[in-house]
């Protein structure tokens, strides 16, 4: 599979080289772990050939700061804090959706245990702000603020998707307002970082943070897609892996909102006690089309996009690197899937 972000590959080897910098300050133990989840290694710590994702967060880091100073390098410590605080939330995020597998690969805390996972993830946060802090960089202290506001907002965001899923309805602005702080805020973040580091002034940094925010609800719009009708060999995940755990994503809120009467067949399989087998999740997928909310996520993310590029005008960025952040937004919204 072609990743969106392969054709970047000087700012790609320099992401891999902070991180790989940052995880071997780590104890042994915890180095280990994390080299496994980042795909650098197997199980038993010897090399490997594995997918540490996409690094968009980063890439748009580097991006946003060569948007505005022509120039990606200074901002190479945030894109890192930026992956490493996203990849902390993604191995609590395993934990708490009981995930087998990540990037194709079982998950830490399967490999592992769950209790070197939680303690792998919080190393990883930590690293983040001491790879800002040892940066020298005059902004990092404004950097670590912002970055430490985002996580805040990120656990808001993880706490409501967990306690949704409790919840026999919920409505769309909340489901909404979920994602903005699950997914958005950290997409915000690392826009508003690149700008930051590269010496942008306050409207400059405002402008690409908005552009991040739109384009990371626009993104977690078809992610909830993908956790449905995604094919595993792209997503990594089992298909219909949301509906399995019964998560109210973007898509599947939409849709029980509908006023169809196929929308209460669908609630039924939310409050339905027993794992759902395969007929029951595909026949809850077709209900969720049915219903609406897959076109009513396509057509958000592709609104919202609209807007994240719209951002960028006047604000006094290079052209070609703000049209290479758009094109990037876009490509993003169409992937295949």
């Amino acid at each position: 599979m072609t990743v969106l972000t392969d054709q970047y590959t000087p700012e790609r080897e320099a992401i891999d080289d902070g991180l790989r910098a940052a995880v071997a300050r780590l104890p042994y133990a915890a180095s280990r772990i994390a080299s496994y989840h980042f795909g650098w290694t197997d199980v038993a710590g010897k090399p490997a050939d594995g997918s540490s994702g996409k690094a968009l967060r980063p890439l748009l880091t580097l991006l946003a700061a060569r948007a505005v100073a022509d120039d990606w390098r200074p901002a190479v410590p945030a894109a890192v804090a930026v992956e490493l605080v996203h990849n902390f939330s993604l191995v609590h995020d395993d934990i708490i959706d009981q995930d087998n597998l990540r990037r194709h690969r079982p998950t830490v805390w399967k490999v592992f245990g769950v209790t070197e996972a939680i303690l792998v993830g919080d190393a990883l946060h930590a690293l983040a702000f001491e790879v800002l802090a040892s940066s020298g960089d005059a902004r990092a202290a404004a950097g670590s603020g912002l970055l430490a506001t985002t996580v805040r907002a990120l656990v808001e965001g993880q706490l409501a998707d967990f306690y949704f899923e409790k919840r026999e309805r919920v409505g769309i602005a909340e489901c909404v307002a979920m994602a903005e702080a699950k997914t958005a805020s950290l997409i915000g973040c690392a826009t508003a970082l690149g700008a930051l580091f590269a010496g942008g002034t306050d409207h400059q940094v405002g402008a690409l943070r908005d552009f991040g925010l739109r384009l990371g609800l626009a993104f977690q719009h078809i992610d909830d897609l993908l956790g449905i009708w995604g094919d595993p060999k792209i997503t990594g995940k089992a298909v219909y892996s949301d509906l399995r755990s019964r998560k109210k994503t973007l898509p599947v809120t939409a849709a029980l909102g509908s006023d169809l009467p196929e929308a209460a067949e669908l609630a039924g399989f939310f409050t339905w006690v027993e794992p759902l087998d395969e007929a029951q999740l595909r026949r809850a997928a077709e209900l969720v089309e049915v219903c609406g909310g897959r076109r009513s996520s396509m057509e958000s993310a592709e609104s919202l996009v609209t807007a994240a590029v719209a951002s960028l005008d006047d604000a006094g960025l290079v052209p070609e690197a703000a049209a290479e952040l758009g094109n990037l937004a876009v490509e993003t919204v169409g992937r295949k899937w």
